[in-house]
């Protein structure tokens, strides 16, 4: 019996030592050992840039990035009195236009809506500010009163006044999508009732002109446009002071040729490829001209 007993304490001797020692680790040993201690982790302040959109493409900030805003959205349809919605059709084609920058590389992207969300006229471009885009396009799809016989894109630039009247028609249009009934649903500056380009914004808006005719120049072909295919007008949208910013008017809503060719597969990537092509030779030139 003795023999078992002297046997048993030479084998648990050494578990009890380091039970001993575990337990002693834990109430007198320092941070990082045992668990009765509190890791204190210095978090960054909260960012600026809570709540914006995310940004698609590469992880490197050096790289531009694009502002793609999707006309209309929520409550506010936009054009279109039939099946097919000015809201939806944008949409679809910002999407197109984002997966294809992806695919080509080089840029990053950042959608104004993902999805059929209510974004305020003022919170667009101010969304583009806030993330620092380098370039911001708008995408909408006009109407006509007539008889559907309009046909074709046109590309608007700021000004403070309208090319033409039908130029100011259309910002007016466009502008009353924060009024419903033409009762007005958010406060306005006179900024935003009055948009004056400044001197200080020229360099902004000779970059603005520039990518607009680039947009028609590399959609040759691709897509019809009106004539003069370039024009300007108070756009709400396009009031950043420091990024270049364009409104493409895609075609008519209520123009049957127009309506098939933005809606189909064909037409959409037809679409993307020539306005991811403007912006790849936009770009290229301002990198250029920063050497």
């Amino acid at each position: 019996m003795r023999r078992f007993l002297l046997i048993g304490s030479i084998i648990l001797a050494p578990v009890a030592v380091l039970a001993a020692m575990v337990a002693a680790d834990r109430a007198f040993g320092g941070p990082g050992r045992g668990y009765g201690y509190v890791v204190t982790v210095d978090l960054p302040p909260p960012s600026a840039l809570t709540g914006l959109p995310k940004i698609d493409g590469p992880m490197d900030a050096s790289r531009p990035l694009v502002m793609i805003d999707a006309g209309h959205g929520g409550k506010d349809p936009g054009a279109g009195t039939g099946e097919i919605k000015e809201k939806a059709l944008t949409l679809a084609l910002a999407l197109a236009l984002r997966d294809e920058l992806l695919r080509q590389g080089g840029v990053r992207v950042a959608l104004t809506r993902r999805d059929d969300t209510y974004v305020t006229l003022d919170e667009r471009p101010a969304i583009a500010r806030r993330l620092r885009a380098d370039l911001f396009i708008s995408i909408h799809a006009d109407s006509t009163d007539g008889d559907g016989s309009a046909i074709g894109a046109t590309v608007f630039t700021l000004s403070d006044k309208g090319s033409s009247q039908v130029a100011d028609r259309f910002a007016a249009r466009e502008n009353a999508a924060d009024q419903i009934n033409g009762v007005k649903i958010i406060g306005q500056s006179d900024a935003v009732n009055a948009i004056l380009v400044d001197l200080s914004q020229r360099e902004t808006q000779d970059a603005s002109a520039q990518f607009a005719g680039l947009i028609v120049r590399e959609s040759r072909g691709a897509m019809p446009f009106k004539l003069p295919a370039l024009q300007s007008a108070a756009f709400v949208v396009l009031k950043s002071p420091d990024v270049p910013s364009v409104l493409l008017e895609t075609g008519y809503i209520n123009n049957i040729s127009d309506v098939a060719r933005l809606t189909s597969p064909s037409g959409k990537q037809a679409f993307a490829a020539a306005v991811a092509q403007a912006i790849k030779v936009y770009f290229a030139r301002a990198s250029v001209g920063r050497k």
